[in-house]
C-alpha cells in the first residue's frame, strides 16, 4: 500500500516462478522451518516487515505478494481467493526441503486455508495459523465496498487501526489503499466454503483481546476445518496486533512452531532401536534452558493448583479444586500415596521402558486415562475440545463426562482417531439415558463408564459458600441440551431457564439400584465399568449385574467427608474381583510415582484428574499437553529406576515393607 521499497524476490530451483508471490524481508539459510504470511484485505508483503524482523534465526518468513500492488501494480488484482491460493501454492513447490508453516491475516488467513489445501498432497504443511479471521464457511457479513464512499471508508480504516495516519492523509496513498481494499473485498464476497471443508493440518487461531471484528465465540468453528485439531492463542492489541504488536506475536508463533518440528523427531528418537525416550523431554528442557528459556508452565505437578488458583475465576477454581465438607478425603487420597514408598533397583539394564497396556482388547500407550471432569469451560473457553486434542497428541485416552460443556460428538470430532470412552450419570429419564448411550456407540466410544458415587450430591463447602454451580448457569449441559430425547420432554418455545430446570429434575436419579446396571448391560456392547467402587462387595456386585470392570474412586473426595482413600481401598478390590477383570482408579494421582504405586497395589490403569484441568486453565491445549508429557516421563523414569521394564515387572515389591496393603 506505500511506496516502502520491497524485499528481494526469491526463487529456488525448480520453483514455478515464485519471484511475484514470495518476499524474504530476512534471509535466513539454516533456518530449520519457514513461515509463509499472507495479508488482510488492501495490504502488501511489506506487512509482516517487522514480524520477520522479531523471528528468531530457525525460521525464515516468506511474505506473501498480492498482484496488483507495488512491483505487481501492473497486474490485475485477483478475481477471486482461490485464484491467490493457486498462485501461491505453485510458488511454494520449490520449497519442500523444510517445513512450512502457513500464517494468514484476516482475509489472508483464508487464502492460506485454501493454500493448505492444495499443498496437503505433497504433506508440506505442518501447522495453519490464522489472525483476525472468522471460519471460512460463516458468513464474515462484509459490506459492499463498492457501495461505501471514500471518506465513510477511510473513517472506517481509522477506526480498526492498522494503517498509520500520515499515509490516510495522503491523498495519493490513502487513493491506493482504497482501491486495492475494494478490489480485495470483491474477491473476499465471492468466496465460498462448505461447512464440512478441512484441511489435514492442526489449526492455531491467534485472537487479539480487543478486536472489533472477531469474538471467542465466532472463532470455535475453525475446529470444524480441520483434521488435525485447533487451539486459540491470545493476542493483546486489536485487529491488527499481529502486525503492529510483532514483540508479542512472535514468541506464541515460534513456540508452536518449534513444538511442531520436535514431534516428529521425538517420534522418530522413539523408534530407533538405540533411542533413549526416557530423556527426552527432560534433554528438551535442559537445551531450551541453554538457550534462556525456560518451561510456562512449572513441570512439578503437585504444584499446578496453586498457579491454576491464581489465574481462574475464584468461583471456577473453588468448583474444580474442592472437596466434601472438612476434606479429609481428599487429604487422605494424598497420604495414602505419600505414606507408601518404592524401593529402587539397581544395574537392570532398563534403559528403554514399555508403558503400554491392554485394556479391553485395546493396546494404549500408557496405564493413564483422563478422568471424566465436567464443565471444563469454566477453566478454559475451549473446555473438552482442547482437551481432547492435548489427549490425541499426547496418546492418553480421555474419558468424557456426561456433563461436558462440550456435546460428546464435538469432542470425538476433536479427538479424531484417538481412544476416548464415555462416562454416563444414569438420568432419572431412561429414555435421555438410552440416547446418550446410542450417541457415544455412534460417535465411536470404546466403552461406558457409569458413575455411581454421585446419585446425591456432596455437601461441599467451596462452591456452597461462591454460590456457584456452572451447570445451572447452562455450562455442562450440552450433552442434554443437544440431546433428541431430552428436548422431546421441553415445551417448543423452551427457553434457556426451562431447558436448565429440566436438567436439574432428571440429571442424575437418587433411586438407582443394581438393577439398573443390569438394565444398562442389556442397552449396549460396549465395554462396562462401573465407578465410584470402594468396597469388595459392591465389587462383586458391579460384576454380577454385567460390568465388565470396575474404577476405584472417591470421585476426587468431593462426595462422602471422612472416606476411605481409594488407594487404600484398592487391594480388597483387587482380591475381591480378582486377576483377570479390569481394575482402574483414581483419586489422589498426581505423579509418575503415584501411577507406579497405584499399579504396585493392583491397578491396571489410572484416571487422572485435577492435574490436567489446572493445565487447561493456565494454558489451554498446550497446558494439557505439558502436564501429561511431564506425567509420562516421570512415570517412565519411574519404572527404569525400579527396574522394570514393562508393566508385567510391577507388583507388590516394588514397594517397602509394610506399604503392600
Amino acid at each position: 500500500m506505500t511506496n516502502t521499497p520491497t524485499a528481494a524476490p526469491v526463487s529456488p530451483a525448480g520453483a514455478a516462478d515464485p519471484s511475484r508471490w514470495l518476499r524474504v524481508h530476512h534471509p535466513r539459510a539454516s533456518a530449520a522451518a519457514r513461515l509463509v504470511c499472507f495479508p488482510h484485505a488492501g495490504g502488501t508483503a511489506n506487512a509482516f516487515t517487522a514480524l520477520s524482523a522479531a523471528l528468531p534465526e530457525d525460521v525464515e518468513l516468506l511474505a506473501v505478494q498480492y498482484p496488483g500492488r507495488q512491483d505487481r501494480r501492473g497486474e490485475p488484482c485477483a478475481q477471486d481467493l482461490s485464484e491467490l491460493a493457486s498462485g501461491v501454492a505453485q510458488a511454494l513447490a520449490g520449497y519442500d526441503d523444510r517445513p512450512l508453516f502457513l500464517l494468514g491475516h484476516s482475509m489472508g488467513a483464508l487464502v492460506a486455508f485454501e493454500t493448505a489445501r492444495l499443498l496437503e498432497e505433497r504433506g508440506t504443511v505442518a501447522r495453519l495459523f490464522v489472525s483476525a479471521a472468522r471460519p471460512p464457511a460463516q458468513d464474515w457479513q462484509e459490506p459492499d465496498l463498492s457501495l461505501v464512499g471514500d471518506e465513510e471508508l477511510t473513517a472506517g480504516l481509522r477506526r480498526l487501526g492498522g494503517i498509520p495516519e500520515p499515509l490516510l492523509a495522503d491523498p495519493e496513498i490513502a487513493a491506493e489503499i482504497l482501491r486495492l481494499l475494494r478490489a480485495d473485498h470483491r474477491a473476499l464476497l465471492r468466496h465460498r466454503c462448505a461447512p464440512d471443508t478441512r484441511v489435514a493440518a492442526p489449526v492455531t487461531v491467534l485472537l487479539a483481546s480487543a478486536d472489533p471484528k472477531n469474538s471467542l465465540e465466532q472463532m470455535a468453528d475453525w475446529a470444524h476445518h480441520t483434521a488435525g485439531g485447533h487451539e486459540v492463542a491470545a493476542l493483546s492489541g486489536g485487529h491488527f496486533s499481529l502486525l503492529e504488536r510483532p514483540g508479542e506475536s512472535a514468541p506464541p508463533l515460534t513456540r508452536r512452531i518449534r513444538e511442531d518440528l520436535a514431534r516428529p523427531a521425538a517420534a522418530a528418537a522413539s523408534a530407533a532401536p538405540d533411542a533413549e525416550p526416557l530423556a527426552d523431554l527432560v534433554r528438551e528442557l535442559m537445551m531450551e534452558g541453554l538457550a534462556g528459556r525456560t518451561p510456562r508452565l512449572s513441570t512439578d505437578l503437585t504444584a499446578l493448583e496453586a498457579a491454576a488458583g491464581e489465574v481462574m475465576a475464584p468461583e471456577a477454581f473453588a468448583y474444580v479444586s474442592g472437596t466434601a465438607g472438612s476434606g479429609a478425603t481428599g487429604r487422605a487420597n494424598r497420604t495414602a500415596f505419600d505414606r507408601r514408598h518404592l524401593v529402587p533397583r539397581m544395574l537392570r539394564g532398563t534403559r528403554r521402558t514399555d508403558t503400554s497396556v491392554t485394556l479391553f482388547g485395546q493396546r494404549l500407550p500408557a496405564p493413564v486415562l483422563l478422568a471424566p471432569l465436567a464443565a471444563q469451560q469454566v477453566a478454559h473457553p475451549e473446555g473438552e475440545s482442547a482437551t481432547a486434542r492435548a489427549a490425541a497428541a499426547t496418546g492418553v485416552p480421555m474419558v468424557v463426562s456426561t456433563f461436558a460443556s462440550r456435546t460428546l460428538e464435538e469432542v470425538a470430532g476433536a479427538a479424531g482417531e484417538h481412544p476416548r470412552w464415555f462416562q454416563l450419570y444414569l438420568p432419572s429419564d431412561r429414555a435421555v439415558g438410552e440416547s446418550l448411550v446410542r450417541r457415544a456407540e455412534a460417535s465411536g466410544y470404546g466403552a461406558i463408564v457409569v458413575t455411581v458415587d454421585a446419585t446425591h450430591l456432596g455437601f461441599r463447602p467451596a462452591e456452597l459458600d461462591s454460590g456457584y454451580s456452572p451447570f445451572l448457569r447452562g455450562t455442562g449441559i450440552a450433552n442434554f441440551t443437544g440431546d433428541p430425547a431430552f428436548r422431546a420432554g421441553l415445551p417448543a418455545d423452551a427457553d434457556a431457564t426451562q431447558a436448565v430446570l429440566r436438567w436439574a429434575q432428571i440429571s442424575t436419579d437418587p433411586t438407582l439400584t443394581w438393577e439398573d446396571l443390569a438394565w444398562l448391560r442389556g442397552l449396549t456392547r460396549l465395554p462396562l465399568l462401573v465407578k465410584g467402587v470402594l468396597h469388595p462387595d459392591d465389587a462383586r456386585l458391579a460384576l454380577e449385574h454385567g460390568a465388565d470392570g470396575v474404577v476405584v474412586s472417591t470421585h476426587g473426595g468431593r462426595q462422602l467427608d471422612g472416606g476411605v482413600s481409594s488407594l487404600d481401598a484398592l487391594p480388597a478390590v483387587r482380591a475381591a474381583v480378582g486377576p483377570d477383570v479390569p481394575v482402574l482408579m483414581d483419586s489422589g494421582v498426581r505423579t509418575g510415582s503415584d501411577v507406579v504405586k497405584a499399579l504396585a497395589l493392583g491397578a491396571d490403569a489410572v484416571l487422572y484428574g485435577r492435574p490436567y484441568v489446572y493445565g487447561l486453565g493456565l494454558d489451554g491445549q498446550r497446558g494439557v499437553e505439558h502436564v501429561l508429557r511431564c506425567l509420562l516421563t516421570d512415570l517412565g523414569l519411574a519404572l527404569a529406576l525400579t527396574g522394570c521394564a514393562s508393566l508385567a515387572d510391577v507388583g507388590p515389591h516394588l514397594l517397602a515393607n509394610g506399604d503392600r496393603r
